[in-house]
Order: structure tokens, then C-alpha cells, then sequence
């Protein structure tokens, strides 16, 4: 299909059966998707910028990094502080490149993207992400990350989209996270220790509304099915729609935020994110693959709807 012009970048659109998604270039991002003329993910207009990392992809690192300075392999590095208010880099270096075009077709879209000398990030990598639609099986997310250099490259990598079942807020909604422990943060959102979540306002592993409860925290210990995925579902006991979000083995870690200090979309949607390590795992070494010269890495996760 003929792609349009976003942002003066490329947005290419996806269909099969009653689901559509909209993929712009810009970041490689998603920035629709829906099924039945249904909103699954809370996302934004063409022409329009992501605001509070909707639909991003999050590479070569998810969530924060302290002060932006963390050592690998005997190196000292210091990134771009992109979150100055919290003195921190956020969310990694691809969100606002524009991406290649590889493949689309109507049902399909390959992007591409090099990663090359990027100021506290030495390590060249290949990035390539497909997108899948399905009649039945919604949309899938393939993530491949190769390092093209010479020395072994630290990585981790996640994404950002914000679910939705179509309603005013989230409030009202029941959620599901089968994950039995979180990641405390501090104030600059920097983890401080993990805890079951036995007992605490932010067990969900058993479906129930959200209420006025403020999320913005790292789940991890998923409860995988057969095929090693992990679903968080967000669902509207009104009218009985559900999103949900899967994420496969390689994604250990899933954040949830309400939305709470985003203005004007103040708890709108439910962003949901599938990390393979947790914040600060620059820092810490937390769960980060290590990618040697030539090895590759893939993550995979998708979203389904039903009314």
C-alpha cells in the first residue's frame, strides 16, 4: 500500500480481516491499531508526535539509565541526558531515527535501521522490526538486534505501546499482570529492591478494576502459557471488550503505567511495555544480553482484541 506522509516521514498501513495498524518511519514506531473500527491501543494522529513514548520502540536499552554513566567491559560511558528533569537517559537512542524501509505488503512491514556512533553507545548494531497483522492472531512484533562490531556490545531492548478497550480512562477497567513480583523505584523512578506483590495494591494476578490505584512500576516473574508468553490483559467490564498484550520468553520484565503525569492524557491508556531487562540495568547489569561480534538477538510480542 501507498504509505503517507507523518511527521515528514513515512506511515505505512497494515490490514487483515477486521484489525488495521498504522507503522511510521519515524522511530519505527506503532501508531495505530484497532479491530472492528476498536481502538487497541491508545496512540496518535498522523502528523502527530508521540508524546509520553507512545508506540516507541525502546533500543539498545528500556526505561532509565542513572545519570546516563554506566561501565562495560572495563569502558566508562556517559549518554545523552534525554530525561533532564530526572537526571537520567530514557528509553535508548532509535525512538526519532528514521528507519528503512525493507518490505510491506498488506498484511506485512519490515523496517530497518544502523545504529552507528551514537555519543555514550560505541557499539554498531543492525536493527530490523517486523510487523505482522492476522486475522485471528492480531498483530505480531519481531525485534532483531546484530552486532556488527568487533567487541562484544551490552543490549536490551523493549517497547511502548498504551492499550485501551475504547474507554474515557482506565479507571473503570479490570487488569491483568501474571507477574508475582515488582521492582520498588525511588522518586526518579530508579529501582530500589524487589517485593512480592502478595498483599500489596499492586497484585493483579487475578483480573480487577484499576480504580484510582497509580502504576508506574517494573513487574517481573511472569506466568508463561505452553508457548512461553506472558499475557497482560486490560479489559471493560461494561461491554465485555479486552486488549491484551503478549510478550515471549526473552522479554523478563513488563512495565505498567497509568498515565498519570501525562496532561491531557492523564490515564487514557494503559501503557504497557515488554523489556528484556529492567531500569538501570546498564547500571546494575541486571538481565542485559551481552551481543558478541556477528550474534544476533530477537523479541517478539503482539497484541490481540476481542468485543
Amino acid at each position: 500500500m501507498t504509505p503517507r506522509s507523518d511527521d515528514q516521514h513515512e506511515q505505512y498501513e497494515l490490514r487483515a480481516g477486521s484489525y488495521r495498524a498504522a507503522v511510521v518511519q519515524r522511530g519505527g514506531g506503532l501508531r495505530a491499531l484497532s479491530v472492528d473500527g476498536r481502538p487497541l491501543v491508545d496512540g496518535y494522529g498522523g502528523g502527530e508526535r508521540p508524546e509520553g513514548g507512545r508506540g516507541q520502540l525502546l533500543v539498545p536499552w528500556p526505561n532509565r539509565v542513572d545519570r546516563g554513566r554506566y561501565e562495560f567491559d572495563g569502558e566508562q560511558h556517559q549518554l545523552d541526558l534525554t530525561e533532564p528533569d530526572r537526571d537520567c537517559a530514557i528509553h535508548g537512542l532509535v525512538r526519532s531515527g528514521a528507519w528503512r524501509l525493507v518490505e510491506h505488503t498488506d498484511t506485512a512491514l519490515t523496517l530497518a535501521y544502523e545504529l552507528r556512533e551514537a555519543r555514550g553507545y560505541p557499539y554498531p548494531l543492525d536493527l530490523r522490526v517486523d510487523y505482522a497483522l492476522d486475522a485471528d492472531a492480531g498483530l505480531t512484533v519481531r525485534l532483531t538486534a546484530r552486532n556488527t562490531g568487533t567487541t562484544p556490545a551490552p543490549y536490551g531492548n523493549g517497547a511502548h505501546p498504551y492499550l485501551t478497550v475504547g474507554t474515557q480512562t482506565i479507571d473503570e477497567c479490570q487488569l491483568v499482570v501474571p507477574a508475582a513480583v515488582g521492582l520498588r523505584t525511588d522518586e526518579r523512578g530508579l529501582p530500589t529492591g524487589r517485593a512480592p506483590v502478595d498483599g500489596t495494591a499492586l497484585d493483579f494476578r487475578t483480573a480487577r478494576r484499576i480504580g484510582a490505584t497509580w502504576i508506574d512500576d517494573p513487574f517481573t516473574d511472569l506466568v508463561r502459557d505452553d508457548a512461553g508468553r506472558a499475557h497482560v490483559v486490560l479489559r471493560d467490564p461494561a461491554s465485555g471488550a479486552s486488549t491484551s498484550l503478549w510478550l515471549d520468553h526473552t522479554c523478563r520484565w513488563v512495565q505498567v503505567f497509568t498515565g498519570d503525569t501525562l496532561g491531557a492524557q492523564v490515564r487514557q491508556g494503559l501503557a504497557v511495555e515488554p523489556m528484556t531487562c529492567p531500569p538501570n540495568a546498564f547500571v546494575t547489569g541486571a538481565d542485559v544480553v551481552v551481543l558478541l561480534p556477528g550474534e544476533q538477538h530477537t523479541t517478539s510480542w503482539g497484541i490481540t482484541g476481542s468485543s
